[in-house]
């Protein structure tokens, strides 16, 4: 079962909303030691968080974050990116590579290359933050890179339970950062849905549906593809 007492915690994207929320909520649960990575990383007034630079679309800055953080427990893939529009058609090939690149191919890749570091620790654990976009494809690449990870994470956790590694997956709509500040549309707090994951996490849940919509939209998945996409209704019901 995963621990967050005394864990050495890693989280990407620590200086969003919901990475900082993460960092303060693990040592609030009794982490030892928490990275707070960035390509830019920020000062913190706490001598349990430990800067790090890293750029997680970077194949030599993910091995650079292996050197350092070795003793990592706990792996938080949070770093993520919006594309610039929701349509697939209207999107150069570069925008669309480089939305797979942050939201697929670099929490694939930095859990590849921390895999041997949390097999040899206690209580390892890995949490991949998706989206209810994992489920439904209304943003375009953002939706096909939330699905692909959410695909990988299952796959992921198959593979690493052998090893004593717990893995969980997160899916929620709008969270009050500034990544949804373009909707009015309702939001998680970043510390509500933090304290909801690391419940989950505690109790050993694989999977955090994390709100309503989630909840509604996972359910739907089980309907004709309609009910899901009613504008695909040609028949007018």
């Amino acid at each position: 079962m995963p621990s967050l007492n005394n864990a050495v915690v890693l989280v990407t994207g620590a200086n969003g909303g919901i990475g900082t929320a993460f960092v303060q909520a693990v040592l609030a649960r009794g982490a030892a030691k928490v990275y707070a990575s960035a390509r830019t990383p920020r000062t913190w007034d706490d001598d349990r968080i430990v800067p790090l630079t890293l750029d997680v679309t970077d194949p030599s800055s993910i091995r650079a974050a292996v050197a350092v953080a070795n003793d990592v427990t706990v792996l938080v893939n949070n770093a993520g990116g919006l594309p610039p529009t929701a349509s697939l058609l209207d999107i150069t090939e570069e925008q669309i590579r480089q939305n797979m690149e942050i939201n697929f191919f670099a929490p694939l890749f930095m859990t590849r290359a921390f895999t041997p570091v949390l097999a040899t620790a206690e209580n390892a654990a890995l949490i991949n933050i998706h989206s209810v976009a994992s489920w439904y494809a209304g943003a375009g690449v953002y939706s096909a890179s939330k699905a692909a990870i959410w695909s990988a994470t299952n796959s992921l956790r198959l593979e690493l339970a052998p090893l004593g590694v717990h893995v969980t997956g997160v899916h929620m709509g709008y969270v009050d950062t500034a990544m949804a500040a373009h909707t009015d549309d309702p939001k998680l707090k970043p510390i509500d849905l933090v304290d909801t994951v690391l419940d989950g996490v505690d109790n050993g849940q694989f999977e955090i549906v994390a709100d309503a919509l989630s909840t509604q939209v996972k359910a739907g998945l089980a309907a004709p593809i309609e009910a899901l996409y009613p504008e695909l209704d040609s028949t007018g019901r």
